[in-house]
């Protein structure tokens, strides 16, 4: 997901969108530890896109607080 799309959504969006990373990074994980991850990129996609996520949910926070 591209930071343009993060930073476009609202504060109750980006927690769907965060819920939605994490449950598919669980899978991603029990899928590692099964041996069946066929698409190795996908995690570090995922945790990429967590990352901005939270970062999009921070700065929200801060523009509002001012």
């Amino acid at each position: 997901m591209q930071m343009s799309e993060i930073v476009s959504k609202s504060a109750a969006q980006l927690k769907e969108v965060l819920l939605q990373l994490r449950r598919e990074q669980m899978n991603l994980r029990f899928q590692k530890s099964a041996g069946q991850l066929a698409n190795v990129n996908r995690w570090r996609e995922v945790r990429t896109s967590i990352a901005r996520v939270k970062t999009a949910m921070v700065q929200q926070s801060k523009k509002e607080s001012k």
